[in-house]
């Protein structure tokens, strides 16, 4: 019996910006606390509970690069889900599409597809104009105390989806997040 589940990109592109900062023993021990004998094959979901725990303790464990390899692995993730996931037809669309009208198309399939990086959490388009996510119960935040935003992973996502299929000049920015108290997570899409 397994619990939530999510996208494998939410490990496996933690690794490479780990490994190449502090090496593989950082790895491996990370890996180990959180309770992971071997990466996932990238077919299907896996457990969340682990990559939640693999992201925490890569947060307590190296809290001065932590924001870094988030955002890295956020990106990273972004850009495999470009590369296999999404067909290069509705790239292309997306690219000539206007913006606004591309903004909106991207955002309802991130909203139908939310269960691969939302975990047990419970994503919403929360606003067209501007384009607002939320996140409710995000397990990414869930026991970490914080005094900013601090879900770089899911921000860094969203932002590399946007730039490359939206408008190179979009930012997302994560403005209330559960870890710091708030009730939410949520993410903001601006150009």
């Amino acid at each position: 019996m397994h619990g939530a589940r999510i996208g494998p990109n939410a490990l496996t592109q933690l690794i490479e910006p780990i490994e190449r900062r502090y090496g593989h023993d950082m790895v491996a021990r990370l890996l180990e606390q959180s309770g992971i004998q071997r990466l996932p094959d990238m077919t299907g979901l896996i457990d969340e509970d682990p990559v939640i725990a693999m992201h925490h303790h890569m947060i307590r464990t190296l809290p001065d690069m932590a924001d870094d390899i988030s955002r890295e692995a956020g990106a990273r993730t972004g850009a495999y889900i470009i590369a296999n996931r999404i067909p290069g037809f509705a790239q292309g669309l997306l690219r000539i599409l206007p913006a606004a009208l591309s903004a909106r198309l991207l955002a309802k399939a991130i909203a139908k597809n939310a269960w691969t990086f939302a975990g047990s959490g419970k994503f919403a388009v929360q606003s067209w104009w501007p384009l607002v996510f939320t996140l409710e119960d995000n397990p990414f935040a869930k026991g970490l105390r914080t005094y900013a935003p601090a879900c770089h992973w899911h921000a860094a996502v969203f932002e590399t989806l946007f730039r490359e299929l939206v408008s190179p000049h979009i930012r997302v920015t994560e403005t209330t997040c559960c870890a710091a108290g708030d009730p939410r997570c949520t993410f903001v899409v601006r150009t």
